[in-house]
């Protein structure tokens, strides 16, 4: 046997050896995606207007407070939509002060007069345009960090089929309600500073500023463990300023923790910029309250007993898990809107065990046919065929592995089509070495001739694949994306099976012995 021949057996073993040792055992090598192994697949809607809204309304509280400091008496900043306010009661004298005041705000909303002292703003189409994508984006990033947080195994978080819309898929989950809530749960930390309360409820809390709540206060209710020194766990309403000293935005990090009575708890600690501004506003209000708000609603309301720099903690009665969800989610960061479920199906890992069940049936029956029909047409060449394309299903699995690809049922579809272009690279090249022999080459010679002048065409047809499987993966969504992977996988392994196994294994055969002629 020649020595290149040698050197090219050994490689072919040693890829596939390589092979077999990523992907066995299958069952704990090769991930499954959601269609074979179950899981949860939800479409969710971001509501952007409440973006927008938190952005308005944040501008029109720092219009208040900008017309506070500056002295001007009797303005009331109002939002009157997501993208739009009012404002009333600007002094004559006051204008400038006024007009200086909002030169910031109108990069970003444009400004028109309704009258003396009163002006509207809207924010400019372009802001809006921006503002919905970026929280779109936001949602998504924050979506996929607790997912990724979960412990599902090859989650996919992607965009779906409209501007607004999420794709989510979390193979394996058993657990789809708490996901669900850990998904679409805000988790909006604020800590702000409390005016007024407690009160037994909404109705005595307004009274107690004559029914007409200023603008910069808001009325927040409690949860119904928030303790409040003697009188019962229920529910409480709390009035509290309505810019708060600091938000989830600050924080560092968040984890779960035991309380003094060894109650879970989540602690937080704040972040470089955080942890100045608390600490200042800390040491402004020793003595008063602090509302330690999440999603709207009150957690606990401690008093400030001094200045607070870094850390942090929220307690009240959770079970571990739900300190855990908690703490979960305050880390992987504030959804910037809520969400709202457009679709959700749930696959059973039975329904999965009959798809990887029918794909295996329907790729060996392939397999089958295709070795029929090689065997019959071409004689004992085909064995040559079918070596080389078992060896590249070895190899794609075994790529797959390496790669960490997920399997999918689309994907065994691209198994399927990988055996078709196997035997479609096998046909070219059988061809031309018959077409050789009919023109009175030696074996050896029309065996050389045939690989030799079919790798181009087999080249060229692969690589016109590839850009098509490139197309799908990069506009396609999961179950292409799993097709599109698995065909990419397959054309490669299958430009080395065809042109450099197949090649060999006619080369060791003809090396062994002198013949005259070829079963093909």
């Amino acid at each position: 046997m020649a020595k290149n021949i040698q050197t090219r057996v050994l490689i072919i073993v040693g890829v596939i050896a390589l092979a077999v040792f990523a992907f066995y055992p299958p069952d704990q090598k090769v991930r499954l995606g959601l269609d074979l192994k179950g899981g949860v697949h939800l479409v969710l809607r971001v509501q952007t207007d409440d973006a927008l809204r938190l952005l308005t309304e944040g501008t029109a509280d720092q219009l208040r407070e900008a017309m506070r400091s500056a002295n001007v008496p009797g303005v009331t900043v109002t939002p009157t939509s997501a993208t739009a306010f009012t404002v009333t009661g600007v002094p004559g004298d006051q204008d400038a002060a006024f007009r200086t005041a909002t030169t910031a705000i109108e990069l970003s909303y444009d400004r028109a007069s309704n009258g003396p002292g009163a002006y509207s703003f809207q924010m400019k189409p372009n802001i809006t345009v921006d503002n919905r994508e970026s929280t779109v984006n936001q949602a998504l990033q924050t979506i996929e960090r607790r997912v990724n947080e979960l412990g599902v195994a090859e989650p996919i978080v992607a965009r779906h089929s409209e501007a607004d819309q999420i794709l989510v898929q979390l193979p394996g989950v058993s657990d789809v309600n708490r996901a669900k809530e850990i998904i679409r749960s805000t988790a909006l930390l604020e800590l702000k500073l409390v005016e007024q309360g407690p009160f037994a409820d909404e109705a005595a809390a307004r009274q107690a500023y004559g029914g007409s709540v200023p603008p910069d206060v808001q009325i927040l209710p409690a949860r119904p463990d928030v303790v409040v020194p003697g009188q019962p766990a229920v529910g409480y309403f709390y009035a509290v300023r309505r810019v708060p000293a600091v938000t989830g935005r600050d924080l560092r990090a968040a984890t779960q923790q035991l309380d003094e009575y060894n109650r879970p708890a989540v602690g937080f600690s704040f972040n470089t910029e955080g942890a100045a501004k608390f600490g200042a506003f800390t040491a402004a209000n020793i003595g008063r309250q602090l509302a330690v708000v999440l999603d709207g609603r009150i957690q606990t309301a401690p008093r400030i007993e001094s200045r607070i720099d870094y850390d942090g903690r929220i307690t009240g009665t959770f079970s571990p898990q739900e300190a855990a969800d908690l703490s979960l989610t305050l880390r992987s960061g504030a959804l910037p809107a809520s969400l709202t479920y457009l679709e959700e199906r749930t696959v059973g890992p039975s329904l999965g065990a009959e798809s990887i069940r029918a794909g295996v049936t329907a790729a060996a029956g392939g397999l089958l046919l295709v070795m029929l029909f090689m065997l019959v047409y071409y004689k004992l060449a085909g064995f040559n065929a079918l070596t080389s394309i078992v060896v590249n299903l070895i190899l794609l699995l075994g790529l797959m592995s390496y790669l960490g690809a997920v399997m999918t049922l689309p994907g065994i579809a691209g198994f399927i089509l990988t055996i078709g272009m196997g035997v479609d690279s096998n046909v070219l090249i059988f061809e031309r070495i018959k077409e050789e022999l009919g023109a009175g080459r030696a074996v050896k010679q029309a065996v050389s001739s045939g690989f030799d002048r079919v790798f181009l065409t087999i080249l060229d047809t692969h690589v016109a694949s590839l850009i098509a499987a490139a197309f799908l993966f990069q506009f396609g969504t999961g179950p292409i994306r799993g097709f599109a992977t698995t065909l990419t996988i397959g054309l490669l392994s299958n430009v080395f099976t065809a042109v450099f196994v197949s090649r060999t294994m006619f080369d060791l055969v003809l090396s062994r012995r002198q013949t005259t002629t070829l079963s093909i």
